[in-house]
């Protein structure tokens, strides 16, 4: 029997561990070996055939101020985390991304000494951001091995002595042919006279406070000028489903939210329907950029943590979307804090409705975003080192 503990948190994470635990079933049947596998996760994990220990979805928070609604659940789960590590400890450690949490955990694991190898995947995009005089976290010190998903990743880890292998980016295993927009439509049950426009506001709660407001604001005076304006609110949890269509209410835009149950089974309808998504940074920036979606980027916080980041630890970043940072140029329009206006994102938005220059090129610039991802094959490349150092 071989035991692994994936360790994520937020929706995202969720999402790269059920991909992740699809390839690892698949190489162990290959290979022979029975396989456990314990998860801090979500429902994709669980049914990509994980034993939750905890559900960490809808836990996670950007900021200081934001993340103290967690502190009693992060401290719940840790608990649960000790349980295990001391029960049924693991023959390999994996962590996703959730950077705060995963830190903790490594370091935790590493001092208890535990024989377990832990294996990095998704790492902090240190390669892209700087605090106060450039340090970084350790997660060098306790990886023995970091699976970089981007290549200016793996040349930052293996710089600083860290024992690398780049994989590529995950989502490239999730690509599939696209429906025709005609049958998108269908599908979706919208009208062929409608214009559809994605709003993706939050995999977070404090994204429903900060960010679908004004989201919704720049959807109201966007379906002004453009009645034929439909907007479409995937859920990414199903606690999020009531407060997002009130939010639509409010600012009286006509759309719909779809919910968190059915989001992935209609993401390529979704896709392909859409003339345009107005958008929180993070993962479903390389989703809309690998399908193809002409998209405006946003984010914001608390101005305390904006204060704490940007005066006391000196945080800088270049970019916010993944998109960006990778490329190393504004490839898509992005907005931050004050920025993150209703009037500013419509004034973006507009030249990427319709046939536009700006609209061709955003597209064109996606072609060569694309060929920096690596090739298809991310999750099995992934399984295969994982099982590797556990097995050893």
């Amino acid at each position: 029997m071989l035991r692994l503990l994936i360790s994520t948190g937020e929706v995202s994470g969720d999402l790269q561990g059920s991909l992740l635990i699809k390839a690892l079933k698949s190489e162990a049947i290959k290979r022979g070996i029975e396989l456990e596998i314990l998860a801090l996760g979500g429902n994709r994990m669980r049914a990509a055939g994980a034993e939750l220990v905890a559900n960490t979805t809808s836990i996670g928070a950007i900021g200081f101020w934001e993340a103290l609604p967690f502190v009693i659940p992060t401290l719940r789960v840790q608990s649960l985390v000790d349980e295990v590590l001391k029960k049924r400890e693991p023959d390999a450690v994996v962590l996703i991304d959730y950077m705060g949490p995963n830190i903790r955990l490594g370091n935790k694991i590493r001092k208890i000494k535990s024989n377990s190898p832990i294996i990095y995947y998704i790492a902090p995009q240190e390669w892209a951001w700087r605090v106060a005089d450039g340090g970084t976290t350790d997660l060098i010190a306790f990886s023995d091995k970091i699976l970089a998903i981007f290549k200016s990743e793996a040349e930052f880890y293996s710089d600083r002595g860290g024992k690398v292998t780049w994989v590529g980016h995950p989502m490239l295993d999730t690509l599939t042919d696209l429906p025709t927009r005609k049958e998108a439509l269908n599908r979706l049950g919208i009208g062929i006279d409608k214009k559809v426009v994605l709003l993706l506001p939050a995999s977070r709660s404090q994204e429903l406070k900060y960010l679908m407001p004004v989201l919704t604001q720049a959807a109201a005076l966007l379906q002004i000028d453009d009645p034929s304006l439909y907007f479409l609110v995937p859920a990414s949890l199903d606690s999020f489903e009531k407060p997002l269509r009130k939010i639509l209410d409010f600012y009286g835009v006509i759309g719909e939210v779809i919910p968190a149950s059915k989001t992935d089974e209609l993401k390529p309808f979704l896709f392909a329907a859409a003339e345009l998504a107005l958008g929180k940074s993070g993962t479903i920036n390389m989703e809309l950029a690998l399908n193809c979606v002409p998209q405006v980027v946003g984010y914001k916080i608390s101005r305390i943590t904006a204060f704490i980041l940007s005066k006391l630890l000196k945080f800088n970043i270049d970019y916010i979307s993944p998109v960006n940072l990778l490329m190393k140029e504004r490839l898509v329009p992005e907005l931050v804090q004050e920025d993150f206006n209703a009037t500013s994102i419509a004034d973006l938005a507009l030249p990427l409705l319709g046939n536009t220059s700006y609209r061709s090129e955003m597209i064109k610039n996606y072609e060569r975003f694309r060929e920096n991802l690596g090739n298809k094959g991310v999750t099995k490349r992934a399984a295969n080192e994982i099982i590797n150092l556990a097995i050893k």
